[in-house]
């Protein structure tokens, strides 16, 4: 049950400009929550802030990549004024993949701060407004890739490992503040970036998500945390964590290199 009063009256969702992050905007206008969105691409910002404002609420935009070391300042500027009852951090999808060994080290470095650097900070300022507060909630998404290493892109599912562990930590942390803490975990979902990077999603015997399920899961669930893993995916999960782990990780890594879609090109945020 996702309970308005609690984390109204302002939502912020980094990333917030396709995907999960505007369905969660969509879905969250729905229910009344004013928005300040987050992205660095000005022209999907500016649609999805067209669309929620005309679903009756107020909306804040700031075009921001968050991988700049002022980024938190620059939202901080819209946002302190505002009673902020939600933070949403959707903003951590790959940038680079390539053998780790023959990688280039801006490129890791980049996967590195957008998925562990970036949302720390965030993550610090808007839990301490929460715990203050004394109610809210924060949605961090995550990945079932993060649950068994991969070899072309083992530094994003590394970071998204951390990210998962330290989020049980914040919501131990936070929980007897009165305020919520979940990772949305998803596995392969119908996103803009995951189009743009080639992938099949009609490939048979293979499992799809829709954002619009996605965000709906999270927020119902946003009360009970730390992590829920979206849209029966939870089995996949499972299977990633078992043992022989030899057996596991090279399984999943054929699965994955099957997939065999092309290098991304650049920040997906």
């Amino acid at each position: 049950m996702f309970d308005t009063a609690k984390y109204g009256a302002w939502a912020v969702i980094a990333g917030g400009s396709e995907g999960v992050g505007a369905e969660l905007a969509r879905q969250l206008a729905e229910r009344g929550i004013n928005l300040v969105l987050v992205a660095r691409k000005p022209e999907p910002l500016a649609e999805i802030a067209e669309a929620v404002a005309d679903l009756g609420v107020k909306v804040r935009t700031v075009q921001q990549d968050l991988l700049v070391p002022d980024a938190l300042d620059r939202v901080r500027e819209i946002t302190d004024p505002l009673d902020v009852g939600l933070f949403v951090y959707n903003a951590g999808s790959n940038t680079y993949r390539g053998e780790f060994v023959e990688s280039d080290e801006a490129g890791v470095q980049g996967v590195i701060d957008l998925n562990i650097t970036a949302p720390l900070a965030f993550l610090r300022h808007f839990g301490n407004r929460l715990k203050h507060r004394g109610a809210g909630g924060v949605i961090v998404l995550g990945s079932v890739a993060s649950f068994v290493g991969h070899a072309s892109i083992a530094p994003y599912v590394a970071a998204k490992a951390f990210l998962r562990i330290f989020i049980e930590g914040l919501w131990v942390e936070l929980k007897p503040h009165g305020v919520d803490v979940l990772e949305l975990c998803l596995g392969l979902t119908r996103t803009p970036a995951m189009e743009r990077l080639g992938y099949d999603f009609d490939k048979p015997g293979q499992k799809s998500s829709s954002p619009a399920v996605v965000a709906a899961e999270g927020l119902a669930h946003l009360a009970e945390g730390p992590s829920w893993i979206a849209d029966g995916q939870l089995n996949g999960a499972k299977e990633k964590t078992s043992f022989p782990r030899a057996t596991i990780v090279a399984g999943v890594d054929a699965e994955y290199r099957a997939m065999s879609a092309p290098e991304p090109a650049g920040n997906t945020l």
